[in-house]
């Protein structure tokens, strides 16, 4: 505070008591009469004053102090004094004795500097205690306009600004000077000070204040990047700033203080829930290892309750089934490392033993010493009782009980390694039910799963006492045939195993027939390690089932080369039906019998693959059949057949129908008819110019459910042939209820028809036939002129074949048959 008082009578003029207080540098004057303070003028009181009249400032200060005296008392605490300067909005205390004479007068300024706010000052930046709405004028304002403005807008200084000068500032203490001495008309341009000392907003408080306090100033402006004067900074702001952050500190304390208190009986409260729901028995024992607390866990698994363990040890508990080193062993532990963790029996209250898992932990005060043990346990006899039968399920089938494949590689791999040293054989046979399927979707799971019972325990019966027979999944099974001096040693074995199988089966009430298919490998003859011994095992099973089923194969490495072969076309045309690469369609053209004009053609699917060259289709269609991709090539095309008509169109060809044949999996999709459609709109194509070729196999065995289908094919503009008529069970009835429209002769007849009277009748027949039932009758295959001339005497309405024209690529067909474009 500031302890030599500056003090006047009532009586003082105003400009020498100004004068007393700007040569002082002080910012008050306390006003005394007959020995007492009276009043007290400040410089804050100067915004009052009317400069515009030089006389005004010549009255006695009587007339203007502050006759209301703020006193506080010398003990007050600075902390105290801040609040209330903010609080009453004052900028000067009294400070008084305890005999309430005057000691000094305490100002804003001094509490900045005297509070010891370097913590706080250190830690905030500027612009956290800045003014943000900075009063700036211009410098052609009179002073008397400069107070006003600052008396209304509640501030203690003004940034002053004049063209080509630099940025000013006039504060309170500057109004006392003007006060003792009157400029006269000179405006706050001429009487600012300058520079503007100036500070950034991210400078730390305590920089500010140093700044202020080395260059004897009050106020700094605040400026950003672009210097432009965003705020004002004073002790006023700093100190309603300390305020401010400290009432937000200590908020946040308290909130911290609350938060964590309430975490604490959170974390108090979870940590009893959990015990008490802990599954896990828990005992907490003192020092000397007498039980202070168990849960309920400890009283569902023991049968003690709490009150009946309770300053007991644990040995309440024991077995008996351990000695004293064990216990000894212990407590060594716990003694040396803190902890122990094994398993140890106990006895329940019932007396019944079980094995626990248990853990027991020593808890330390702060010096080191133990002050309690606590003990967790759970009961695991069960978890030793599954055990046996966990591992038993590792290297046994759960239905059949049979070895699984993890033992048979077991027991294989000890065979091999006999069989090596002995210079023997060992055989693998591969076992696949036939028809397995069909017993679980027509008689339900359950059977099947008896089926499999019974059959492992037919084949176990049929096999050598050293065998060994195993389940690898399914209805698939192992046997295993070490010790062998001849492979007939193995078929004999096999053809025990099949006769055993062929034998009905009679399981709840039903009684059928299953079959097995075969195959079997030889050690060391077809392959030297395990994966390949049952590799080629499978593959002689597989083809076993190609070749009739419920028969056995061995293992030929000529045919699993060719075999080998297979699954690589397969892979390879797997990727061709995904890309389109090196796919082609030929057409060959059909022509009427008797006019020799063109009526339609036949597109025929051509493969190109780097690896196998030019592929016939008689060698990848089967393997598109078998694989499932006939479909994505079919649809692949039909779609192309549908562009090209589309270009021919375009180009004025004069286009003819196009048929495209329909596997049996494609026929049977259920959008077939939609998807032709499709097509035919996508390219735009009017109806009739493509049709489906279809073997009557595929028609024969559901000849109701295709009716569907074939109506709407042929709603969609579809003609509807069979292809190869006559060289399956052909059922004449299906002719007249079908809406097909036309029947192709297989070449078969068409080539023996100058040798074989039975050819020349069948021709005869289906085009008799087919003309009565009103369907086009087409030949194919016909390759010499006497063939086109025989038929010409048959009711045959087109032929094709390569005498009359070859397949050709699209270009070349259309070049040769559809005009000039």
């Amino acid at each position: 505070m500031q302890t030599v008082l500056l003090t006047c009578d009532r009586y003082t003029p105003l400009d020498v008591a100004a004068a007393r207080m700007a040569e002082r540098r002080c910012s008050s004057m306390l006003v005394i009469e007959n020995g007492e303070a009276v009043g007290i003028w400040t410089e804050h009181d100067c915004l009052y004053l009317d400069f515009a009249d030089p006389g005004a400032l010549r009255q006695p200060i009587g007339e203007l102090m502050s006759g209301a005296i703020a006193k506080i008392a010398e003990d007050t605490p600075v902390s105290e004094a801040v609040m209330r300067f903010t609080a009453e909005n004052r900028h000067h205390f009294l400070v008084v004795g305890g005999d309430g004479a005057p000691l000094g007068v305490l100002s804003r300024s001094d509490a900045v500097l005297n509070q010891g706010l370097e913590s706080y000052l250190r830690l905030r930046e500027v612009h956290h205690a800045m003014s943000t709405t900075p009063l700036v004028l211009p410098g052609t304002l009179t002073l008397s306009e400069l107070a006003s403005r600052m008396r209304f807008s509640q501030s203690d200084a003004a940034v002053i600004t004049q063209p080509g000068q630099p940025l000013g500032i006039i504060t309170e203490r500057d109004l006392v000077r003007f006060v003792a001495g009157h400029p006269g008309q000179a405006t706050i341009g001429e009487l600012a000070t300058r520079p503007l000392l100036s500070v950034g907003p991210h400078d730390t408080l305590i920089h500010a204040r140093d700044y202020l306090i080395t260059h004897r100033v009050r106020h700094l402006a605040v400026v950003d990047k672009a210097e432009q004067v965003i705020g004002l900074l004073g002790f006023r702001e700093m100190l309603d700033g300390n305020e401010q952050f400290y009432l937000e500190d200590l908020r946040q304390a308290l909130d911290q203080r609350d938060r964590a208190l309430s975490q604490s009986r959170f974390n108090l409260e979870l940590a009893e829930r959990v015990i008490d729901a802990s599954l896990e028995g828990i005992i907490i024992t003192d020092a000397q290892t007498q039980i202070e607390f168990v849960n309920p866990a400890f009283t569902h698994m023991t049968g003690y309750r709490p009150e009946e363990v309770i300053g007991y040890t644990p040995a309440v508990l024991s077995s008996g089934r351990h000695d004293a080193d064990f216990y000894g062993r212990m407590w060594h532990s716990l003694q040396n490392n803190g902890y122990w963790r094994g398993e140890i029996w106990n006895r329940r209250k019932n007396g019944q033993l079980y094995l626990e898992l248990l853990t027991i932990t020593a808890i330390r005060d702060e010096a080191g010493e133990t002050t309690n043990y606590a003990a967790l346990f759970s009961d695991i006899t069960h978890i030793r009782e599954n055990e046996e039968q966990v591992r038993r399920l590792a290297y046994y089938d759960a239905l059949t009980r049979l070895p699984n494949r993890r033992l048979l590689e077991d027991r294989m791999s000890l065979s091999m390694r006999h069989a090596h040293r002995q210079q023997r054989r060992l055989a693998v046979i591969f076992i696949d039910l036939d028809h397995f399927k069909q017993v679980n979707d027509s008689l339900g799971h359950a059977i099947g799963d008896e089926l499999l019972l019974e059959v492992s325990q037919r084949l176990a019966g049929h096999m050598r006492e050293d065998d060994t027979l195993a389940r690898l999944g399914g209805d698939e099974f192992i046997a295993l045939l070490p010790d062998l001096d001849e492979p007939g040693e193995a078929t004999l074995i096999a053809g025990r195993l099949i006769g055993a199988i062929s034998t009905p089966f009679k399981i709840d009430g039903h009684e059928f027939r299953v079959g097995c298919s075969l195959g079997i490998s030889f050690y060391p003859d077809d392959a030297a390690t395990i994966d390949d011994l049952m590799r080629n095992a499978d593959a002689a099973m597989y083809r076993a089932k190609q070749e009739g089923r419920n028969t056995y194969r061995l293992f030929n490495s000529k045919t699993h080369v060719q075999e080998n072969h297979h699954l690589a076309m397969e892979s390879a045309l797997r990727d061709t039906a995904e890309t389109g690469d090196g796919l082609d369609v030929h057409y060959q053209p059909i022509f009427d019998t008797q006019s020799g004009e063109l009526r339609g053609a036949e597109a025929l699917l051509r493969w190109y693959n780097p690896h196998f060259g030019h592929v016939a289709p008689v060698d990848f269609i089967p393997v598109a059949e078998r694989s499932g991709l006939i479909l994505p090539l079919g649809r692949r095309l039909i779609r192309a057949v549908a562009a090209q008509q589309q270009h021919w169109l375009a180009a004025g060809r004069q286009v003819v129908p196009v048929a495209v044949n329909l596997s049996a999996k494609q026929f049977w999709q259920n959008d077939l008819a939609t998807r032709l459609k499709t097509i035919l709109s996508e390219h735009d194509l009017p109806a009739g110019l493509i049709d489906v070729e279809l073997t009557e196999s595929t028609l024969l065995d559901e000849s109701q459910e295709a009716t569907g289908i074939l109506q709407a094919l042929r709603e969609v503009g579809c003609g509807v042939a069979i292809d190869d008529f006559g060289t399956g069970y052909s059922s004449l009835r299906y002719l007249q209820d079908l809406p097909v429209t036309t029947l192709k002769i297989d070449r078969s007849f068409i080539a023996r028809m100058q040798t074989a009277h039975g050819s020349r009748a069948i021709v005869a027949a289906i085009s008799g036939l087919a003309h009565e039932l009103g369907l086009k009758v087409v030949a194919e295959g016909v390759e010499e002129a006497s063939q086109l001339a025989a038929l010409k005497q048959y009711p045959v309405h087109c032929v094709q074949g390569f005498h009359l024209g070859m397949p050709a690529p699209a270009d070349v067909f259309a070049q040769q048959w559809l005009g000039a474009e």
